[in-house]
Parts: structure tokens; C-alpha cells; sequence
């Protein structure tokens, strides 16, 4: 490819939920010209989330997909260039960076914004898909508000199925954790909040066949590992909480990234082990994974790559 087929720009925004869309409203607005690649789910997560009631500013609540459609919109506003596609490989030896997007395009940028997002892992079986949305959720932070004095069903047995039982327990009224093995993965101090907990109850040994239900979730049928036996247990909300997977495949051995793949970024930074290239949103959060901290490290990050960019 010659010289100048190589397109260049000085902030590349590689993703688009909430954490891309607030780095390319605030790197618009320094004049940055961002250039936003949407990726493989445009919008992110929050496109399969139906009701979001816990983002500032919707009084009444909104749906996930129009309210990436709002923020993309503002994005554009400030003439952000939104584009259909995906990154598919990254080059960050030497800046300006080498970037590739889908396949043959070349890019060089002068700073890059990660928010790649994380993806949650899922059980695979049909009825899960299909009631996604109508009973069936990745997020009890996000979702258990909906269920409310009913009961539920969460399957998982790390930190995170335990922090979501013990949140959902709080306003359901019966929340029963399916567990695999005659353990819990997570910590001491997340078993005990468990067990203290006298509306949680672990079913050990068993695991998800099934989903049922008709518009929406009524139920999940189970069965014992050893036995074989399955049984129905009538709930309203089924939450899968067996972990999250970083979207980061493509910046292994570009990026230092930790145990689980997340990008590291420096303490109270959005900054990766590569100057000039920041890390927003779920890809380096694997604690609160909420769209409001999204959002707010999509703005640090854009503040950030406007000052990099000053000071050279």
C-alpha cells in the first residue's frame, strides 16, 4: 500500500458502547477529529439489555439500544466519524500506530482509545438465548431491581455468583444459586455472606438444562450431576453469573493485561503499558462493569489522549 492510501488520524476510538461513545464526544470536542470503530455489536452489551434504570439523566428508565443510539448521536454532533466495521489487528512498537481495520485498511493514529468492552460468558443452551431479555440476564446490578418480593435463580459458584445472590437477596424473596460441584469457587468472606444469608439457597450438584417459560422466564428445569434427576423450580429471573470474558484477543502482546485478560491500566488512570494508548470501560474493569463507569472512563481517556497529544 502506498504512502498515501494510509489513512491518518489522531484519536482512533476502537469500540462503541458507553466508554467509546464518551471518548469520542469529549475528543470531538477538543478538536481531535476521533474516528470510531463500532466493532462486532455496535453499542455493546447494552444493545442485548432492555430496560437501563439506572443511567443519569432517564427519569423514566430507557431501553439499552436507543439509549447507544443517543449517545452515538451525540457523538456525531461533534462530527465524530462513526464507522461500520472492526479493528482487526494493532501494531503499537512505535507511534504513530499501525492499525488494520477490516483486514486491508490501514490506519496510523496518534493515540488510541481501548473499549473493546467484555463479554459475558453464557451456558450456550438455547432457551437461554431465547429468553434473553425477558427473564434472563448476565447483570443482577443491572437487572435484579425487576424482580423485586419474586424469586430467582442464579447459576455460578465464584466471587461473582456470590456477590449477585447476596445482592439480588436483598429485594427478591427467594434466590436459589445453582452450583455445579458440593462447593463455592469464591472467597471465604463471599461463602459466609452466603450462608448468613437465610433466603439463599444452594442447590449443590446441579446444573442448568433448561429455561422455560412463555413471554418471559417462569421457570428453569435442573438436574442433579450424579443422579440425573431433573426437577423444575418456578422462578421469575434467571441470572448467569460464571464470569466475563475481555474482548482482548487482539492486543495480546501489544498490552500487558492480567491473569484474566483485562487490559492493565495505571492506578486512577486510564493509561496501559503502551504511551498513547488508553484502555476505557469494561476491557479494563472487571469490578463494576456498569455503563456509568463505562462512561466515565471513556471521558478520562479523552482527556488523557488530548493531553498526550499537547505535550507532543
Amino acid at each position: 500500500m502506498s504512502e498515501k492510501e494510509i489513512e491518518k488520524v489522531k484519536c482512533l476510538i476502537i469500540g462503541s458502547g458507553p466508554a467509546g461513545y464518551t471518548a469520542a464526544i469529549y475528543t470531538a470536542r477538543a478538536d481531535l477529529k476521533p474516528v470510531l470503530y463500532q466493532g462486532m455489536q455496535p453499542g455493546g452489551q447494552l444493545t442485548i439489555t432492555t430496560e437501563v434504570d439506572n443511567f443519569p439523566g432517564y427519569p423514566d428508565g430507557v431501553n439499552g439500544p436507543q439509549m447507544m443510539e443517543d449517545l452515538k448521536k451525540q457523538a456525531e454532533r461533534f462530527e465524530t466519524d462513526v464507522r461500520w466495521g472492526m479493528i482487526t489487528a494493532v501494531d503499537f512498537s512505535k507511534r504513530p500506530f499501525k492499525v488494520t481495520a477490516d483486514d486491508n485498511h490501514q490506519i496510523l493514529a496518534d493515540t488510541v482509545i481501548i473499549a473493546t468492552g467484555a463479554t459475558a460468558k453464557w451456558l450456550g443452551i438455547e432457551s437461554e438465548t431465547k429468553f434473553k431479555g425477558a427473564g434472563v440476564s448476565g447483570c443482577a446490578t443491572c437487572d435484579g431491581f425487576f424482580y423485586k418480593g419474586k424469586d430467582v435463580a442464579i447459576v455460578g459458584g465464584g466471587d461473582t455468583a456470590a456477590e449477585e445472590a447476596t445482592y439480588l437477596a436483598k429485594m427478591c424473596n427467594k434466590v436459589t444459586m445453582i452450583v455445579r460441584r458440593d462447593e463455592l469457587r469464591a472467597s471465604k468472606a463471599m461463602q459466609k455472606k452466603v450462608f448468613d444469608t437465610p433466603n439463599i439457597e444452594v442447590l449443590w450438584h446441579h446444573v442448568t438444562k433448561e429455561v422455560v417459560g412463555d413471554d418471559t422466564v417462569n421457570g428453569v428445569i435442573v438436574e442433579h450431576v450424579k443422579t440425573k434427576e431433573t426437577k423444575r423450580i418456578e422462578v421469575s429471573g434467571f441470572f448467569v453469573a460464571i464470569g466475563h470474558k475481555p474482548n482482548t484477543d487482539m492486543f495480546r502482546g501489544q498490552l500487558t493485561l492480567d491473569d484474566n485478560d483485562y487490559i492493565v491500566t495505571q492506578p486512577g488512570t486510564t493509561k496501559t503499558s503502551v504511551e498513547g494508548v488508553y484502555a476505557a470501560g469494561d476491557v479494563q474493569d472487571h469490578i463494576f462493569r456498569q455503563a456509568v463507569t463505562a462512561a466515565g472512563t471513556g471521558c478520562m481517556a479523552a482527556i488523557e489522549a488530548e493531553r498526550f497529544l499537547s505535550s507532543h
